[in-house]
Protein backbone atom coordinates (compact mmCIF):
# COMPACT_ATOMS: atom_id res chain seq x y z
CA UNK A 1 0.00 0.00 0.00
CA UNK A 2 2.74 2.01 0.55
CA UNK A 3 3.63 2.96 -3.11
CA UNK A 4 0.25 4.06 -3.45
CA UNK A 5 0.03 7.53 -3.52
CA UNK A 6 3.06 8.48 -5.44
CA UNK A 7 3.26 10.71 -8.11
CA UNK A 8 0.88 12.99 -5.94
CA UNK A 9 1.88 16.86 -5.90
CA UNK A 10 2.85 18.61 -3.51
CA UNK A 11 0.05 20.68 -2.01
CA UNK A 12 1.07 24.33 -0.91
CA UNK A 13 -1.30 26.46 0.97
CA UNK A 14 -0.78 30.58 -0.28
CA UNK A 15 -2.28 33.23 2.49
CA UNK A 16 -1.83 36.93 1.28
CA UNK A 17 -4.24 39.89 0.58
CA UNK A 18 -2.80 41.19 -2.29
CA UNK A 19 -4.50 39.28 -5.30
CA UNK A 20 -1.94 39.99 -7.49
CA UNK A 21 0.58 38.40 -5.71
CA UNK A 22 -2.14 35.26 -4.80
CA UNK A 23 -2.35 35.10 -8.52
CA UNK A 24 1.20 35.08 -9.09
CA UNK A 25 2.30 32.81 -6.50
CA UNK A 26 -0.57 30.54 -8.14
CA UNK A 27 0.70 30.89 -11.38
CA UNK A 28 4.13 30.30 -10.30
CA UNK A 29 4.07 27.35 -8.09
CA UNK A 30 1.62 25.41 -10.14
CA UNK A 31 4.39 26.06 -13.23
CA UNK A 32 6.89 24.35 -10.57
CA UNK A 33 4.57 21.25 -10.69
CA UNK A 34 2.58 22.06 -6.86
CA UNK A 35 -1.39 22.39 -6.25
CA UNK A 36 -2.12 25.41 -4.56
CA UNK A 37 -5.02 26.66 -2.54
CA UNK A 38 -5.55 30.43 -1.39
CA UNK A 39 -6.99 32.74 0.88
CA UNK A 40 -6.95 36.54 1.15
CA UNK A 41 -7.90 36.66 5.21
CA UNK A 42 -6.38 34.89 8.93
CA UNK A 43 -9.79 33.51 9.53
CA UNK A 44 -10.38 31.77 5.75
CA UNK A 45 -6.17 30.84 6.24
CA UNK A 46 -6.89 28.96 9.52
CA UNK A 47 -10.22 26.98 8.80
CA UNK A 48 -8.55 25.76 6.04
CA UNK A 49 -5.09 24.93 7.63
CA UNK A 50 -6.60 23.00 10.09
CA UNK A 51 -7.54 20.33 7.81
CA UNK A 52 -3.83 19.48 8.17
CA UNK A 53 -4.52 18.76 4.04
CA UNK A 54 -1.09 20.99 3.21
CA UNK A 55 2.82 20.09 2.70
CA UNK A 56 3.34 23.59 2.94
CA UNK A 57 1.73 26.98 3.83
CA UNK A 58 3.38 29.76 3.05
CA UNK A 59 2.00 32.73 5.61
CA UNK A 60 2.00 36.53 5.18
CA UNK A 61 2.06 38.73 8.54
CA UNK A 62 0.00 41.51 7.60
CA UNK A 63 -3.56 39.59 7.30
CA UNK A 64 -6.82 41.16 7.77
CA UNK A 65 -8.89 39.58 10.40
CA UNK A 66 -6.43 37.60 12.41
CA UNK A 67 -2.74 38.32 11.85
CA UNK A 68 -0.45 35.10 9.93
CA UNK A 69 1.39 34.97 13.97
CA UNK A 70 -2.31 33.91 15.16
CA UNK A 71 -3.00 31.92 12.42
CA UNK A 72 0.63 29.96 13.17
CA UNK A 73 -0.68 30.15 17.27
CA UNK A 74 -3.42 28.58 16.40
CA UNK A 75 -2.95 26.00 13.91
CA UNK A 76 0.05 24.77 16.28
CA UNK A 77 -2.32 24.94 19.32
CA UNK A 78 -4.23 22.29 17.25
CA UNK A 79 -1.53 20.07 16.45
CA UNK A 80 -1.08 20.67 12.83
CA UNK A 81 2.46 20.51 12.27
CA UNK A 82 2.36 21.79 7.96
CA UNK A 83 5.28 23.61 7.99
CA UNK A 84 4.92 27.11 7.58
CA UNK A 85 6.88 29.71 5.92
CA UNK A 86 6.38 33.22 7.32
CA UNK A 87 6.03 36.31 5.05
CA UNK A 88 6.93 39.90 5.65
CA UNK A 89 7.07 42.89 4.11
CA UNK A 90 10.48 44.93 4.55
CA UNK A 91 9.09 47.71 6.42
CA UNK A 92 6.99 45.35 8.59
CA UNK A 93 7.79 45.26 12.55
CA UNK A 94 8.62 41.63 12.05
CA UNK A 95 9.67 40.09 15.07
CA UNK A 96 11.11 36.41 13.63
CA UNK A 97 12.22 35.38 17.36
CA UNK A 98 8.34 35.77 17.52
CA UNK A 99 6.89 33.44 14.96
CA UNK A 100 9.78 31.30 15.41
CA UNK A 101 8.68 30.93 19.13
CA UNK A 102 5.59 29.69 17.60
CA UNK A 103 6.66 27.22 16.01
CA UNK A 104 7.60 28.77 11.59
CA UNK A 105 9.86 26.89 9.91
CA UNK A 106 11.12 29.81 7.99
CA UNK A 107 11.09 33.51 6.93
CA UNK A 108 11.15 35.42 3.98
CA UNK A 109 10.95 39.20 3.46
CA UNK A 110 9.10 40.82 0.50
CA UNK A 111 9.91 41.63 -1.87
CA UNK A 112 11.59 38.35 -2.55
CA UNK A 113 13.09 36.39 -5.30
CA UNK A 114 10.72 33.46 -6.75
CA UNK A 115 14.03 31.39 -7.04
CA UNK A 116 14.48 31.52 -3.54
CA UNK A 117 11.56 31.08 -2.69
CA UNK A 118 10.97 28.58 -4.05
CA UNK A 119 14.17 26.92 -3.22
CA UNK A 120 12.74 27.46 0.56
CA UNK A 121 9.00 25.67 -0.32
CA UNK A 122 11.53 22.64 -1.66
CA UNK A 123 13.69 22.52 1.43
CA UNK A 124 10.78 22.41 3.88
CA UNK A 125 8.75 20.17 1.62
CA UNK A 126 12.03 17.76 1.84
CA UNK A 127 11.66 17.98 6.07
CA UNK A 128 8.10 17.61 6.29
CA UNK A 129 7.75 14.22 6.46
CA UNK A 130 5.43 13.88 9.19
CA UNK A 131 3.85 17.27 8.64
CA UNK A 132 0.54 15.11 6.95
CA UNK A 133 0.35 12.51 9.83
CA UNK A 134 -3.59 13.62 10.55
CA UNK A 135 -6.17 14.93 8.77
CA UNK A 136 -9.05 17.00 9.68
CA UNK A 137 -12.35 17.31 7.98
CA UNK A 138 -15.11 18.83 10.81
CA UNK A 139 -15.54 16.11 13.65
CA UNK A 140 -13.77 13.94 11.13
CA UNK A 141 -10.04 12.80 11.66
CA UNK A 142 -8.01 10.62 9.53
CA UNK A 143 -4.60 9.38 11.98
CA UNK A 144 -2.43 8.60 8.86
CA UNK A 145 0.37 7.14 11.21
CA UNK A 146 -2.03 4.07 12.20
CA UNK A 147 -4.78 4.09 9.44
CA UNK A 148 -7.67 5.04 11.84
CA UNK A 149 -10.32 6.71 10.63
CA UNK A 150 -13.03 8.31 13.40
CA UNK A 151 -16.14 10.84 14.01
CA UNK A 152 -16.62 12.50 16.80
CA UNK A 153 -14.53 10.13 18.47
CA UNK A 154 -15.62 7.12 17.02
CA UNK A 155 -13.82 4.67 15.15
CA UNK A 156 -14.91 3.96 11.66
CA UNK A 157 -14.21 0.84 10.42
CA UNK A 158 -13.06 0.99 6.68
CA UNK A 159 -11.00 -1.72 4.48
CA UNK A 160 -7.84 -1.09 2.87
CA UNK A 161 -9.23 0.40 0.12
CA UNK A 162 -11.77 2.73 1.54
CA UNK A 163 -9.29 4.31 3.81
CA UNK A 164 -7.18 4.53 0.52
CA UNK A 165 -10.14 6.19 -1.30
CA UNK A 166 -10.87 8.77 2.03
CA UNK A 167 -7.27 9.27 2.67
CA UNK A 168 -6.95 10.86 -1.16
CA UNK A 169 -10.13 12.68 -1.25
CA UNK A 170 -9.41 14.00 2.41
CA UNK A 171 -5.82 14.90 1.53
CA UNK A 172 -7.02 17.82 -0.97
CA UNK A 173 -9.40 18.84 1.11
CA UNK A 174 -11.95 21.31 -0.17
CA UNK A 175 -10.53 20.33 -4.07
CA UNK A 176 -12.50 18.08 -6.52
CA UNK A 177 -10.14 14.89 -6.96
CA UNK A 178 -11.41 13.21 -10.33
CA UNK A 179 -12.31 9.74 -10.79
CA UNK A 180 -8.99 8.94 -13.03
CA UNK A 181 -6.86 10.61 -10.25
CA UNK A 182 -8.28 8.66 -7.54
CA UNK A 183 -8.11 5.23 -9.92
CA UNK A 184 -4.37 6.10 -10.56
CA UNK A 185 -4.01 7.05 -6.90
CA UNK A 186 -5.70 4.24 -5.41
CA UNK A 187 -5.54 1.58 -8.05
CA UNK A 188 -2.35 2.30 -9.39
CA UNK A 189 -1.59 0.10 -12.58
CA UNK A 190 -4.39 -2.68 -12.30
CA UNK A 191 -5.32 -3.24 -15.37
CA UNK A 192 -8.87 -5.01 -14.11
CA UNK A 193 -10.14 -1.59 -12.27
CA UNK A 194 -12.22 1.04 -13.74
CA UNK A 195 -13.78 3.90 -13.00
CA UNK A 196 -16.96 2.01 -11.91
CA UNK A 197 -14.92 0.42 -9.63
CA UNK A 198 -14.07 4.29 -8.42
CA UNK A 199 -17.87 4.33 -8.05
CA UNK A 200 -18.18 1.53 -6.59
CA UNK A 201 -15.78 2.26 -3.54
CA UNK A 202 -17.08 5.89 -2.82
CA UNK A 203 -20.28 4.18 -2.82
CA UNK A 204 -19.20 1.92 -0.05
CA UNK A 205 -17.15 4.50 2.04
CA UNK A 206 -20.06 7.04 1.65
CA UNK A 207 -22.26 4.23 3.43
CA UNK A 208 -19.71 3.83 6.39
CA UNK A 209 -19.61 7.20 6.72
CA UNK A 210 -23.51 7.68 6.52
CA UNK A 211 -23.60 5.27 9.13
CA UNK A 212 -21.87 7.44 11.83
CA UNK A 213 -23.15 10.29 10.81
CA UNK A 214 -20.71 11.81 8.40
CA UNK A 215 -22.24 11.36 5.20
CA UNK A 216 -21.94 15.18 4.61
CA UNK A 217 -17.94 14.81 3.95
CA UNK A 218 -18.23 12.96 0.92
CA UNK A 219 -19.66 14.83 -2.13
CA UNK A 220 -20.01 13.89 -6.03
CA UNK A 221 -19.89 16.88 -8.20
CA UNK A 222 -21.90 15.42 -11.10
CA UNK A 223 -19.27 15.66 -14.05
CA UNK A 224 -15.83 16.43 -12.40
CA UNK A 225 -15.41 13.77 -9.77
CA UNK A 226 -15.80 13.74 -6.12
CA UNK A 227 -14.68 16.06 -2.82
CA UNK A 228 -14.16 15.77 0.51
CA UNK A 229 -15.37 18.88 2.47
CA UNK A 230 -17.31 20.75 5.39
CA UNK A 231 -19.85 23.65 4.99
CA UNK A 232 -16.90 25.48 6.77
CA UNK A 233 -14.57 24.77 3.96
CA UNK A 234 -16.57 24.98 1.24
CA UNK A 235 -17.30 28.73 2.17
CA UNK A 236 -13.62 29.50 2.86
CA UNK A 237 -13.10 28.14 -0.29
CA UNK A 238 -15.88 29.69 -2.21
CA UNK A 239 -17.08 26.30 -3.30
CA UNK A 240 -20.40 25.55 -4.14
Amino acid sequence: MGGMLCGVKPRVLVVDDEAGVRRALERGLSAEGMEVVTASDGPTALRVALTGAFDVVLLDIMLPGLSGYRVLQRMRADGVRTPVLMVSAKDGEVDQADGLDLGADGYLVKPFSFVVLVAQVRALLRRGGGARRKLTLGHLVIDRGLREVSWGGQDVSLSPREYAVLDVLASRAGSVVTKDELLRTVWGDEQAATRNAVEVYVGYLRRKLEAVGAGEVVRTIRGHGYIASTPDLDNALGNR
